[in-house]
């Protein structure tokens, strides 16, 4: 339980993480893909780097900071998968593209005109990627008619270059079974692939059909037309991976240690680490954080500074877990956690090794 390290605290598992880079990077090479993970779910540089000596061809990025801390790690090869909009943000753009190569995704065209002004006015156009709702209802027009409407109405836009379609089915997240999973993993790509047909029909021609979530990543890599995933909570896994069948705790490689603080009643348990560690994402759902080696404690409730859990009956008794405990708790979902922490201390063989600053932390502009 790493007595050296003052709790709470993040804890990466390097030997987890360098098993879960190695795996999903050979996902990428069998179905012939580019692997693009998205850096949202650890925001440190060092990992970013293991990922692309792994194969990865670039990175995913979901914000303007986050982008920039990258390029001053010496990342070169970015995707933003965020739509861009005013001059502030803009002229960060244009700075960015004298660092780097960057891709950005959009889904109208009020954002595809200033990008536009910018490639105009730079020499070069912006490589753009629209956006299409293939299920989550966030951004996006769906498939088919009304998303090759907007490509052709993008592509007239002096400035731009539609390169691709692009495509996060995060409906996977709410999947009730195995199947359906599949299912829409398998529609995420196929649905991007007959709209980039369509595209092409119409004489816009698109090199990179981009999808993925960590979920999806792995089925809908072999869907034929797909070049591209995007995957980026496979690097720690967490508790929403385990219900979905894609983690086990044992590939979970972000955990918060946290200690063991009161015992008010036999069955309670009462922790150092709240919402402002685990934030509050999946609140209440059944096995929303869970006790490594410990299934017996279940998580009921955050406030800022503590976590109450409760003892299962046969467990509940002052003797098990007394102060002073010490808890490793996997997350309901990895990124906002990274987004907590200052620093990560990894942890290797077993061992404390180093610590690495979660450089792009906050980086929400």
């Amino acid at each position: 339980m790493y007595p050296e390290i003052d709790t709470p605290a993040l804890v990466i598992d390097l030997d987890v993480v360098r098993a879960n880079v190695t795996e999903m990077a050979k996902v990428a090479a069998t179905n012939d893909v580019g692997l693009r993970p998205h850096v949202k779910t650890h925001k440190i540089p060092e990992l970013a780097r293991m990922q692309i000596e792994a194969g990865a061809v670039g990175i995913t990025c979901a914000k303007l900071g986050e982008a920039e801390v990258m390029a001053d790690a010496g990342i070169d090869d970015i995707l933003l998968a965020y739509p861009i909009w005013g001059e502030p943000k803009l002229r960060r753009l244009a700075a960015l593209r004298e660092r780097a190569r960057v891709r950005v995704s959009l889904d109208s065209p009020d954002v595809a005109a200033g990008l536009g002004r910018l490639g105009l006015r730079t020499g070069s156009p912006v490589e753009v990627l629209v956006e299409v709702d293939t299920g989550m209802h966030r951004l996006g027009r769906p498939p088919g008619r009304q998303s090759a409407d907007l490509v052709a109405e993008i592509a007239a836009i002096p400035g731009v270059e539609v390169v691709g379609l692009l495509t996060l089915a995060g409906h996977a997240y709410r999947s009730r079974s195995w199947e359906e999973l599949l299912e829409i993993s398998r529609r995420e790509g196929e649905d991007l692939v007959a709209t980039a047909e369509l595209c092409a029909r119409e004489g816009v021609e698109l090199r990179e059909i981009s999808v993925g979530s960590t979920p999806t990543a792995r089925y809908a890599a072999e869907v034929p037309g797909v070049t591209e995933i995007r995957p980026g909570t496979y690097i720690f896994n967490d508790t929403t991976m385990m219900r979905l069948g894609v983690a086990t705790e044992e590939t979970t490689g972000a955990r918060v240690l946290a200690t063991v603080v009161g015992r008010p009643s036999p069955e309670r348990v009462v922790l150092d680490a709240g919402t402002k560690c685990l934030t509050s994402d999946g609140l209440g759902s059944p096995g929303w954080i869970s006790a490594v080696g410990l299934p017996y404690l279940r998580m009921e409730f955050l406030n800022e500074e503590h976590g109450v859990a409760h003892l299962e009956p046969g467990h509940a008794n002052y003797g098990e877990l007394p102060v002073g405990s010490r808890v490793q708790l996997v997350p309901s979902h990895a990124c906002p956690v990274l987004n907590l922490f200052d620093v990560a201390h990894v942890v290797e063989d077993g061992e404390v090794v180093t610590e690495l600053r979660v450089a792009a932390r906050g980086a929400v502009r």
